[in-house]
Protein backbone atom coordinates (compact mmCIF):
# COMPACT_ATOMS: atom_id res chain seq x y z
CA UNK A 1 0.00 0.00 0.00
CA UNK A 2 1.14 3.54 -0.71
CA UNK A 3 0.91 6.47 1.65
CA UNK A 4 -1.87 8.64 2.99
CA UNK A 5 -0.92 12.03 1.60
CA UNK A 6 -2.92 15.13 0.76
CA UNK A 7 -1.71 15.95 -2.73
CA UNK A 8 -4.84 18.10 -3.08
CA UNK A 9 -3.87 20.50 -0.30
CA UNK A 10 -3.72 23.45 -2.71
CA UNK A 11 -7.10 22.78 -4.30
CA UNK A 12 -9.49 25.63 -3.36
CA UNK A 13 -11.84 24.81 -0.50
CA UNK A 14 -15.57 25.22 -0.91
CA UNK A 15 -17.17 28.00 1.15
CA UNK A 16 -20.64 26.46 1.04
CA UNK A 17 -22.41 25.45 4.23
CA UNK A 18 -22.01 21.67 4.38
CA UNK A 19 -24.84 21.01 6.83
CA UNK A 20 -27.19 23.21 4.83
CA UNK A 21 -26.37 21.37 1.61
CA UNK A 22 -26.94 18.02 3.30
CA UNK A 23 -30.42 19.05 4.39
CA UNK A 24 -31.27 20.08 0.82
CA UNK A 25 -30.34 16.80 -0.89
CA UNK A 26 -33.09 14.33 -1.82
CA UNK A 27 -32.99 10.80 -3.21
CA UNK A 28 -34.31 12.22 -6.49
CA UNK A 29 -31.30 14.55 -6.60
CA UNK A 30 -28.98 11.60 -6.04
CA UNK A 31 -30.66 9.48 -8.70
CA UNK A 32 -30.33 12.29 -11.23
CA UNK A 33 -26.72 13.02 -10.29
CA UNK A 34 -25.73 9.36 -10.71
CA UNK A 35 -26.68 9.49 -14.39
CA UNK A 36 -23.65 11.81 -14.85
CA UNK A 37 -25.37 13.65 -17.67
CA UNK A 38 -26.04 17.29 -18.46
CA UNK A 39 -28.07 17.71 -15.27
CA UNK A 40 -25.09 16.65 -13.13
CA UNK A 41 -22.48 18.83 -14.82
CA UNK A 42 -24.44 21.82 -16.09
CA UNK A 43 -27.86 21.63 -14.47
CA UNK A 44 -29.15 22.83 -11.13
CA UNK A 45 -26.77 22.94 -8.16
CA UNK A 46 -29.10 20.66 -6.18
CA UNK A 47 -28.03 17.64 -8.21
CA UNK A 48 -24.54 18.47 -9.37
CA UNK A 49 -22.00 21.17 -10.11
CA UNK A 50 -24.51 23.77 -11.20
CA UNK A 51 -22.35 24.61 -14.20
CA UNK A 52 -19.00 22.89 -14.80
CA UNK A 53 -16.65 25.19 -16.69
CA UNK A 54 -12.89 25.65 -16.82
CA UNK A 55 -11.18 27.92 -14.30
CA UNK A 56 -7.39 27.82 -13.81
CA UNK A 57 -7.72 28.54 -10.09
CA UNK A 58 -8.75 24.95 -9.40
CA UNK A 59 -6.10 22.64 -10.87
CA UNK A 60 -3.18 24.93 -11.65
CA UNK A 61 -2.22 25.19 -7.94
CA UNK A 62 -2.38 21.38 -7.64
CA UNK A 63 -0.36 20.31 -10.69
CA UNK A 64 3.03 21.43 -9.22
CA UNK A 65 2.35 19.24 -6.15
CA UNK A 66 1.72 16.24 -8.42
CA UNK A 67 4.80 17.12 -10.44
CA UNK A 68 7.10 17.23 -7.41
CA UNK A 69 5.63 14.09 -5.88
CA UNK A 70 6.39 11.89 -8.89
CA UNK A 71 9.13 13.90 -10.60
CA UNK A 72 6.99 14.40 -13.71
CA UNK A 73 8.44 15.97 -16.85
CA UNK A 74 7.86 16.12 -20.60
CA UNK A 75 8.63 12.41 -20.95
CA UNK A 76 6.02 11.35 -18.37
CA UNK A 77 2.52 9.99 -18.96
CA UNK A 78 -0.59 10.45 -16.80
CA UNK A 79 -4.07 8.90 -16.92
CA UNK A 80 -7.02 10.68 -15.31
CA UNK A 81 -9.73 8.18 -14.33
CA UNK A 82 -12.97 10.14 -14.06
CA UNK A 83 -11.62 13.04 -16.08
CA UNK A 84 -14.92 14.88 -16.57
CA UNK A 85 -14.35 17.58 -19.17
CA UNK A 86 -10.56 17.22 -19.03
CA UNK A 87 -9.76 20.34 -17.02
CA UNK A 88 -7.00 18.73 -14.91
CA UNK A 89 -5.50 17.21 -18.06
CA UNK A 90 -5.48 20.62 -19.73
CA UNK A 91 -3.55 22.14 -16.84
CA UNK A 92 -1.07 19.26 -16.83
CA UNK A 93 -0.39 19.90 -20.53
CA UNK A 94 -0.10 23.65 -19.97
CA UNK A 95 2.21 23.51 -16.96
CA UNK A 96 4.35 20.53 -18.09
CA UNK A 97 4.69 21.00 -21.86
CA UNK A 98 5.18 17.74 -23.72
CA UNK A 99 3.65 15.48 -21.05
CA UNK A 100 1.33 12.73 -22.31
CA UNK A 101 -2.16 12.96 -20.80
CA UNK A 102 -5.14 10.68 -21.34
CA UNK A 103 -8.51 10.56 -19.63
CA UNK A 104 -11.57 8.36 -19.33
CA UNK A 105 -15.01 9.06 -17.96
CA UNK A 106 -18.25 7.10 -17.85
CA UNK A 107 -20.14 10.24 -18.86
CA UNK A 108 -20.80 10.63 -22.57
CA UNK A 109 -21.94 14.18 -21.88
CA UNK A 110 -18.64 15.12 -20.19
CA UNK A 111 -16.53 13.63 -22.98
CA UNK A 112 -18.63 15.27 -25.69
CA UNK A 113 -18.21 18.60 -23.91
CA UNK A 114 -14.54 18.26 -22.99
CA UNK A 115 -12.28 21.29 -23.18
CA UNK A 116 -11.27 21.63 -26.82
CA UNK A 117 -7.55 20.80 -26.66
CA UNK A 118 -8.20 17.61 -24.69
CA UNK A 119 -10.89 16.13 -26.95
CA UNK A 120 -8.36 13.94 -28.83
CA UNK A 121 -7.13 12.55 -25.50
CA UNK A 122 -10.36 11.58 -23.72
CA UNK A 123 -12.81 8.73 -24.24
CA UNK A 124 -15.91 7.20 -22.71
CA UNK A 125 -14.88 4.17 -20.64
CA UNK A 126 -15.52 2.49 -17.30
CA UNK A 127 -13.05 2.58 -14.43
CA UNK A 128 -13.63 -1.10 -13.70
CA UNK A 129 -12.29 -2.06 -17.14
CA UNK A 130 -9.73 0.43 -18.36
CA UNK A 131 -9.06 0.23 -22.13
CA UNK A 132 -5.28 0.26 -21.83
CA UNK A 133 -2.53 -2.42 -21.65
CA UNK A 134 -0.65 -3.20 -18.45
CA UNK A 135 1.81 -0.52 -17.30
CA UNK A 136 0.56 2.02 -19.85
CA UNK A 137 1.11 5.12 -17.71
CA UNK A 138 3.68 6.40 -15.28
CA UNK A 139 0.95 7.73 -13.01
CA UNK A 140 -2.81 7.21 -12.68
CA UNK A 141 -4.89 9.82 -10.83
CA UNK A 142 -8.54 9.37 -9.86
CA UNK A 143 -10.18 12.10 -7.80
CA UNK A 144 -13.55 11.35 -6.13
CA UNK A 145 -14.43 8.71 -8.72
CA UNK A 146 -13.91 5.09 -7.63
CA UNK A 147 -16.24 5.55 -4.65
CA UNK A 148 -19.06 5.90 -7.18
CA UNK A 149 -18.80 2.11 -7.56
CA UNK A 150 -19.51 -0.60 -5.02
CA UNK A 151 -18.67 -4.23 -4.27
CA UNK A 152 -16.67 -6.08 -6.91
CA UNK A 153 -16.94 -3.17 -9.35
CA UNK A 154 -15.09 -0.95 -6.88
CA UNK A 155 -12.46 -3.61 -6.25
CA UNK A 156 -11.97 -4.10 -9.98
CA UNK A 157 -11.51 -0.37 -10.50
CA UNK A 158 -8.75 -0.30 -7.89
CA UNK A 159 -7.12 -3.33 -9.49
CA UNK A 160 -7.34 -1.68 -12.91
CA UNK A 161 -5.64 1.48 -11.64
CA UNK A 162 -2.91 -0.72 -10.22
CA UNK A 163 -2.62 -2.68 -13.48
CA UNK A 164 -2.12 0.24 -15.85
CA UNK A 165 0.20 2.33 -13.64
CA UNK A 166 3.97 1.87 -13.82
CA UNK A 167 5.28 4.17 -11.11
CA UNK A 168 2.41 5.27 -8.92
CA UNK A 169 -1.19 6.30 -8.44
CA UNK A 170 -3.28 8.65 -6.35
CA UNK A 171 -6.97 8.44 -5.50
CA UNK A 172 -9.34 10.38 -3.27
CA UNK A 173 -12.50 8.83 -1.82
CA UNK A 174 -15.36 9.88 0.44
CA UNK A 175 -14.54 8.83 3.99
CA UNK A 176 -15.05 9.59 7.67
CA UNK A 177 -13.25 9.10 10.99
CA UNK A 178 -16.15 9.29 13.47
CA UNK A 179 -19.93 9.13 13.66
CA UNK A 180 -20.42 12.87 13.26
CA UNK A 181 -18.36 12.92 10.07
CA UNK A 182 -20.22 9.83 8.85
CA UNK A 183 -23.60 11.50 9.38
CA UNK A 184 -22.45 14.63 7.56
CA UNK A 185 -20.87 12.65 4.73
CA UNK A 186 -23.96 10.57 4.01
CA UNK A 187 -26.23 13.63 4.11
CA UNK A 188 -23.93 15.67 1.86
CA UNK A 189 -23.09 12.97 -0.69
CA UNK A 190 -24.67 12.94 -4.13
CA UNK A 191 -22.94 10.23 -6.17
CA UNK A 192 -20.81 7.95 -3.96
CA UNK A 193 -22.05 4.38 -3.63
CA UNK A 194 -19.30 3.45 -1.16
CA UNK A 195 -18.46 5.62 1.85
CA UNK A 196 -16.24 3.98 4.46
CA UNK A 197 -14.30 4.71 7.63
CA UNK A 198 -10.69 5.50 6.75
CA UNK A 199 -9.53 2.23 8.33
CA UNK A 200 -12.03 0.27 6.24
CA UNK A 201 -10.69 1.95 3.10
CA UNK A 202 -7.13 0.99 4.05
CA UNK A 203 -8.21 -2.61 4.60
CA UNK A 204 -9.87 -2.61 1.20
CA UNK A 205 -6.76 -1.22 -0.50
CA UNK A 206 -4.72 -3.97 1.13
CA UNK A 207 -7.23 -6.65 0.13
CA UNK A 208 -7.16 -5.77 -3.58
CA UNK A 209 -3.44 -5.05 -3.73
CA UNK A 210 -3.70 -1.34 -4.43
CA UNK A 211 -0.22 0.12 -3.81
CA UNK A 212 -0.81 3.72 -4.82
CA UNK A 213 -1.23 6.79 -2.64
CA UNK A 214 -4.58 7.97 -1.33
CA UNK A 215 -6.40 10.65 0.59
CA UNK A 216 -9.88 11.35 1.89
CA UNK A 217 -12.63 13.67 0.81
CA UNK A 218 -14.50 15.01 3.82
CA UNK A 219 -16.75 18.08 3.46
Amino acid sequence: MGQEINLMENYPKSKRNVDERGMEKTEDDRALARKFGKEFFDGDRSHGYGGYSYNPRFWQPVIPTFQRHWGLDASSSVLDVGCGKGFMMHDFAELIPGITVKGIDISEYAIENAIEDMKPHVQVADAKKLPFPDDSFDVVISVTTVHNLEGEDLKNALREIERVSRKGAFITVDAYTDEEEKKRMFAWNLTAQTILHVDEWKNLFDEVGYTGDYYWFMP
